[in-house]
């Protein structure tokens, strides 16, 4: 199962149809100890690369990007109720919502893992 990222480090894969959307490890650590967020309401359309939610830490508040466009079908109340589970499993138990993607084409404007992991290194 292929995951896609953004450049604003949000990470999105495909699990039976739906898109699993959440920030990467890499975010998670940048931003440190995650202490809200706050997450979009059901139903809600959202557009490729537009804000949808929030989080914030210890360090920093950051907006949460749409990596697909889609609807809004399901958000994790575990990371509203323990928000410092993103920083333990940002790109596993952690994800943020669940999308119905109103287009797959969207993925090819993403990267892979492998392209992420080189533009990370471009930005170290």
């Amino acid at each position: 199962m292929e995951t896609y990222f953004t450049k604003e480090h949000e990470w999105v894969r495909i699990e039976e149809g739906v898109a699993v959307v959440g920030i990467s490890d890499y975010a998670a650590h940048l931003l440190g100890d995650i202490t809200f967020v706050e997450l979009p309401s059901l139903g809600k359309v959202v557009k490729q690369f537009q804000q949808f939610a929030a989080i914030e830490s210890v360090k920093a508040a950051s907006d949460i990007y749409a990596p697909l466009s889609g609807k809004v079908v399901q958000v994790n109340d575990a990371v509203e109720e323990r928000p410092e589970t993103v920083n333990e499993s940002p790109e596993e138990s952690a994800w943020i919502v669940r999308v119905e993607p109103s287009n797959l084409d969207e993925l090819q404007e993403l990267m892979t893992r492998a392209q992420y992991e080189e533009f990370l290194r471009g930005l170290e």
